[in-house]
C-alpha cells in the first residue's frame, strides 16, 4: 500500500532541506513534490538539491510535469487561482495539471485540493495546505510505501514543520474556513505580514 505523507513548511530553505532528507533516505524524486508560493519572486532555479546530479540540463516546467529528471532542478513557475505564482514541481503538480507539458502551466487551486485529497489527503488537511501555500508557505509531499511512512513522517517533522492543527485553529480565529480559488492571491505585503505573525518575519 502507498500512503501520502505531508507538511507546510513558513519557509522554503526548510521545505527544500527536508527534500533533500527525504531523497537522501531512499525516496525517488518522482515521489516526492513541492509547491512554494512565489509572490515576492524570489525563487527561480535556485538552491539545488541532491535531485541536480540526475536533472536533463535546461529542463522546466515541462520536465516537472512530465516527471523527466529530478524534482528541483525542473522546477517551474505555474500560477495558481487563489494562490497566485509558485514554483512547483513532482508528482502533485503533474497530478493537479493534468499530467500536461509546455513552458507554462496553469494548475487550477481546485486541482491542487483535489489532488491531495485524491491521494489520500483528508479535505479538511487539504484545504489547510493550500491555504498554507496562499499565506507564502511551501508544501512538501512525498507517495510512500507503508514500510517508509513513518520514516518520511518523521524527516518532514525533522525540519520545522507547521503544525496542521495549531496553524488552522489560527486561520479560522480570523474567520477563514476553507481554502476558495476565487479568493485574492496574497500580496507580497500580506505574505511578510504572516511570516512576521508566525515566525518573526523570516522570509527565506
Amino acid at each position: 500500500m502507498t500512503q501520502t505523507v505531508t507538511a507546510l513548511y513558513d519557509t522554503y530553505d526548510s521545505a527544500v532541506s527536508a527534500v533533500n532528507a527525504l531523497e537522501t533516505s531512499g525516496i525517488p524524486h518522482s515521489d516526492i513534490s513541492i509547491v512554494s508560493n512565489n509572490v515576492e519572486n524570489r525563487y527561480n532555479k535556485d538552491r539545488s538539491t541532491n535531485a541536480a546530479e540526475d536533472a536533463g540540463k535546461g529542463a522546466g516546467i515541462g520536465a516537472a510535469v512530465g516527471g523527466v529528471g529530478g524534482l528541483l532542478t525542473g522546477l517551474g513557475l505555474l500560477a495558481i487561482p487563489g494562490v497566485g505564482p509558485v514554483v512547483a514541481g513532482g508528482w502533485l503538480v503533474a497530478t493537479a495539471a493534468g499530467a500536461a507539458t509546455g513552458a507554462v502551466v496553469g494548475a487550477a487551486a481546485g486541482g491542487l485540493v483535489g489532488s491531495l485529497t485524491g491521494a489520500g489527503v483528508p479535505e479538511r488537511d487539504a484545504h489547510f495546505y493550500a491555504e498554507g501555500v496562499r499565506r507564502g508557505g511551501t508544501l512538501v509531499t512525498a507517495r510512500v510505501d507503508d514500510a517508509r511512512a513513518s520514516t518520511a513522517r518523521e524527516i518532514l517533522q525533522r525540519y520545522n514543520a507547521v503544525d496542521p492543527s495549531v496553524r488552522g485553529t489560527a486561520y479560522r480565529e480570523t474567520g477563514w474556513t476553507s481554502f476558495d480559488e476565487n479568493a485574492p492571491a496574497y500580496t507580497p505585503e500580506q505574505v511578510a505580514s504572516e511570516r512576521a505573525r508566525y515566525i518573526g518575519g523570516t522570509s527565506n
